[in-house]
């Protein structure tokens, strides 16, 4: 008989906490998790699921407006907030009643509550000590909200779901992903969106073309973007609110002030430092290449971690823990050239290095770029525009970063990604035939070259 009362206790039943937990339970581990919210995490329940959802609905009036071009005659349309809502709670419903039939039929106990680690091998749930050989730390990211008066009057991404009508006039804070996905959301349901960033351009850490493009792209579509501007005070002002902000010239006024300035690791009342487990300064685990904290029975996946913050990245990282621990089968996860997206309108899809990083890598890179009007937009008379980009390094010739700004840049950089990943070369993509026509065959087809670098 075991000394423990489960083989692995696993505290969130996110993306990474769910696949670590179900993939355990099938190399014969008794298994159980504990979650205090919802099955399904951050992604499923209140992330990037609904948000896709969302991104959709916004899309519609673009589409309406471009069908006519093509001869169709689309009589006017109305929006409800509240449908919208209503058709994206009953998806999450039933997405988390498949979380929790997965961990069911895996044999996986799931206990709803928060669990709390009292020792380097056991939790406390709603005063119940369960023991457990190995625990796993997977609860994720949380909003987090700037130190300014009045900052309680705003809301985050997780109420932005919840909202009961649609605002009229948003203020969105923050210059991240989150910040001009939801800039894009609104503003394409009929918002008024201004979106506030203290940095000289949004997206920090994407390529700077990129960042410059899609500015330029959303400010198109009627977004009003302040850069180098800070909030500093948020007050009641009629039905709605006055925000200050650090030019004394500027004030907005809006219905809605939704933060999306950052997500810190969800550690917070976990016990994990008095149980000895290291933590840096943002309250994020610190693993080492197998997911295991300083406490050797103690690991944590996903972004509650200091590693890479996509549920993907999380997805892995549980499969490769629980292959460490109950597979014999030791695995670690690469976190270099990981193909993401940005929901913009329109979207962003990058892998690989930017060409600042290539250029701090190797030195000397070689740029191509393309900027063109996607041929949808030939007929419906849209101003938007398509850039695509590919880093190459200069002395291997391996294509090293790849990023798109367009329609489908997601969809189309799942499959350049493979091609990054696997280290071809710039010849390789020239040797491939492109599929005529579409967008994806210029990152087969660029052909003029710019040297960068040192």
């Amino acid at each position: 008989m075991s000394e423990y009362d489960y083989d692995f206790f696993v505290i969130g039943a996110g993306s990474g906490g769910v696949r670590a937990s179900r993939m355990a339970a099938s190399f014969g581990a008794k298994v159980a998790v504990a979650e205090a919210y919802r099955p399904g995490g951050t992604c499923v329940i209140r992330g990037c699921v609904p948000k896709k959802l969302m991104v959709y609905a916004a899309h519609f009036h673009e589409d309406f407006e471009d069908a006519r071009g093509y001869g169709w005659s689309v009589p006017e349309a109305h929006f409800s907030w509240p449908k919208l809502i209503e058709a994206k709670d009953r998806e999450i419903a039933r997405l988390e009643g498949i979380y929790e039939r997965l961990l069911a039929n895996a044999g996986v106990t799931l206990l709803r509550g928060r669990a709390v680690v009292v020792d380097p091998h056991a939790v406390e749930l709603d005063g119940r000590r369960i023991t457990a050989k190995y625990i796993l730390v997977a609860t994720g990211g949380w909003p987090v909200r700037p130190e300014i008066p009045g900052a309680e009057l705003g809301i985050s991404s997780n109420e932005a779901f919840e909202l009961k009508q649609l605002p009229r006039r948003v203020l969105m804070v923050g210059g991240g992903y989150i910040a001009v996905e939801f800039a894009g959301i609104f503003r394409g349901l009929g918002a008024e969106v201004t979106l506030s960033y203290r940095g000289s351009e949004i997206l920090r850490g994407f390529d700077d073309d990129v960042r410059k493009h899609l500015r330029g792209e959303i400010e198109a579509k009627g977004i009003k973007v302040l850069l180098r501007n800070e909030i500093t005070a948020i007050e009641k002002h009629g039905p709605g609110y006055r925000v200050r902000t650090s030019d004394v010239d500027i004030t907005v006024d809006c219905d809605c002030v939704m933060f999306a300035t950052g997500r810190l690791p969800n550690t917070a009342g976990l016990g994990l430092k008095a149980a000895g487990v290291e933590l840096d300064e943002n309250g994020a685990v610190v693993v080492d290449e197998h997911g295991r904290s300083s406490v050797a029975s103690i690991f944590a996946v996903g972004d509650v971690t200091h590693r890479v913050q996509l549920t993907p990245v999380a997805i892995r990282e549980g499969s490769a823990v629980a292959n460490t621990l109950f597979n014999n089968r030791p695995t670690t996860v690469s976190h270099h050239n990981i193909p993401s997206a940005v929901f913009s309108q329109p979207p962003i899809g990058t892998v690989g290095d930017t060409e600042e990083q290539a250029i701090a890598r190797y030195g000397r890179v070689e740029v191509y770029q393309a900027t063109f009007r996607p041929m949808k937009h030939t007929l419906s008379g849209r101003a938007e525009k398509t850039y695509m980009k590919l880093v190459v390094e200069e002395k291997t010739q391996k294509v090293v970063g790849a990023h798109m700004v367009g329609p489908d840049a997601p969809e189309i950089i799942q499959g350049i990604g493979i091609a990054v990943v696997a280290g071809l070369t710039k010849q390789q993509f020239d040797d491939t035939v492109g599929i005529h026509p579409t967008a994806a065959e210029e990152f087969v087809t660029m052909r003029e070259k710019v040297l960068r670098g040192f």
